[in-house]
């Protein structure tokens, strides 16, 4: 039974130790029960391997693994794990752990099983998978906190620098502005004053061309009145050393020659003064010439400081657009470039969103920690625990008198017994006698079917008792029990026994007998 629906057998061996050991292999069970009107089919078998859970003749896909097919099975149709099937269904000497032998926390499980309140644990599981997920999430954002701002500092220290640096720059370079634009102002200045001077000196050679022909003049009267000067003072020559005409041959008078040296000589003199006179006009006329060279030469000075003047204003012209230009783009940067004031604004965004998850988180935290109150033991499961303790008590007490066992049998809400006899002397389970300690292992039994169907968790007409009257039970505990077995009115009931057939087959009403032919177990004829 427990191998076909739960894949384990009852006795404590292993599974591969149910195969028969003659043909070593064609192990299957199957097994057939109806809940309300819906027949379920669960097969299984070991070589080869076999695991089927039939619906109403219809075959139950399986999910991606046998574990999930098997928590299936448990949980959404038998409604039972194998421990609390083996506390409610089958009751052995074999390996069975009764309950009273079980630790606290697998009593727990069974009672919350039972009570189906165990959903209670699952969600806590669940929940503590949140709680630890909503820690470590809580862990993350917290670190992300504070990583973010450990950078918008930076961010912030790095931008509050380049501001600083920014205003330094800009500082110098209008100091730089300053300057060029005082040194502009300086040559404009210098340019204003030599373009004056320029003037000046040009209107002081006005006369230029003026003397400069006058001068031509006056060289051209002097070279002719040169020429004439030699011309009468050759003919003055002549009439000295000729007595005769070279042309003519005629004798020349003293008279003549006397009267033509005069008049020549007047001549000469005249012209002498006259060149005398140029010659003094021309000193002038050359000093006025040579003073007007001057004042040309200053002039050419001056123009030239002029071009070098306007060079250096243009360059400061420039250079004062070239820092105006440089002032407009570090301002137009702001930052220092790189989209730095961006990389802080993401970077408050992003500590916005963190800070509102890690809210988020933490009120998550306050609810997981009120249901993680609520859904530990001490919590809703306790409070219903104590409701039924008062019931269980009850229910044991009254099937232990049944069976013939007086004592006063106490569960609390830990599941720790207090067994007090009439003189109310206390008593563990551990100091009764074997066949006590089955009567109380009964009782239990039939405590925990009874409080199953009062809480409608698992309501089963299925009662297997193995071996349990062949060594524990003396005759008035067999009476006793198989008194109450028969007044269970619609269950099916197995006693497996293998010393009291013949004892036991007057009180039930059919027998079912099995042989070994060969190795292989059988229904005896």
């Amino acid at each position: 039974m427990t191998l076909g629906l739960f894949g384990k057998p009852f006795r404590n061996i292993k599974k591969q130790q149910l195969i028969n050991s003659i043909n070593n292999k064609g192990l299957e069970v199957e097994v057939k029960f109806t809940i309300g009107s819906t027949e379920y089919v669960v097969r299984r078998g070991m070589k080869p391997h076999l695991f089927e859970i039939m619906k109403n003749g219809k075959l139950i896909d399986q999910p991606g693994s046998v574990r999930e097919y098997q928590l299936q099975l448990e949980n959404q149709i038998l409604k039972l794990n194998y421990k609390s099937f083996t506390q409610i269904v089958i009751l052995g000497n074999a390996s069975f752990t009764p309950f009273m032998q079980l630790s606290t926390r697998d009593r727990r499980e069974v009672i919350e099983d039972l009570l189906d309140i165990q959903i209670f644990s699952t969600m806590n599981t669940l929940l503590r998978d949140r709680v630890s997920d909503n820690k470590r999430s809580l862990t993350d954002v917290t670190y992300s906190i504070d990583l973010t701002d450990e950078k918008i500092e930076v961010q912030e220290q790095y931008l509050l620098k380049v501001k600083s640096d920014i205003e330094k720059q800009i500082k110098d370079l209008k100091s730089d502005i300053e300057v060029y634009t005082e040194s502009y102002g300086s040559a404009e200045s210098l340019y204003s004053s030599l373009t004056a001077e320029a003037d000046t000196l040009l209107e002081s050679i006005s006369t230029k061309d003026k003397s400069s022909a006058k001068m031509e003049k006056v060289k051209n009267i002097l070279s002719k009145l040169k020429e004439k000067t030699k011309k009468a003072e050759s003919r003055v020559n002549f009439y000295d050393k000729n007595d005769n005409c070279p042309t003519c041959e005629q004798v020349l008078s003293l008279e003549l020659k006397a009267d033509k040296i005069q008049k020549t000589q007047v001549i000469i003199e005249t012209t002498s003064n006259a060149i005398s006179d140029l010659n003094g006009e021309q000193e002038e006329l050359q000093k006025e010439l040579q003073r007007i060279t001057s004042v040309q030469q200053t002039i050419n000075t001056t123009q030239n400081k002029l071009r070098d003047c306007q060079t250096e204003m243009r360059m400061y012209q420039s250079n004062i657009k070239d820092v105006e230009k440089k002032i407009t783009d570090i301002d137009n940067q702001g930052d220092g470039g790189d989209g730095n004031s961006e990389k802080l604004s993401n970077l408050r965004k992003d500590l916005t969103i963190y800070q509102q998850k890690k809210k988020e988180l933490v009120e998550r935290k306050e609810v997981y920690d009120v249901a993680s109150a609520m859904l530990k033991d001490g919590g809703i499961k306790s409070k219903i625990i104590k409701q039924y303790v008062p019931i269980i008590n009850k229910l044991v007490n009254k099937y232990l008198s049944a069976l013939d066992f007086f004592v006063n049998f106490e569960l609390d809400e830990e599941f720790n017994e207090v067994i007090k006899s009439r003189h109310r002397d206390e008593f563990s389970y551990a100091s009764f006698s074997e066949g006590e300690k089955t009567r109380i292992d009964i009782a239990l039994l039939l405590t925990w079917r009874a409080v199953a169907k009062l809480k409608n968790s698992t309501n089963t007409n299925l009662l297997i008792l193995d071996e349990v009257f062949d060594n524990s039970l003396d005759v008035t505990g067999t009476d006793e029990l198989t008194k109450l077995l028969n007044e269970m009115s619609g269950a099916n009931v197995f006693i497996i026994t293998h010393t009291k057939g013949d004892v036991l087959m007057d009180k039930f009403r059919s027998q079912i007998r099995f042989e070994k032919v060969k190795s292989f177990s059988r229904i005896a004829p």
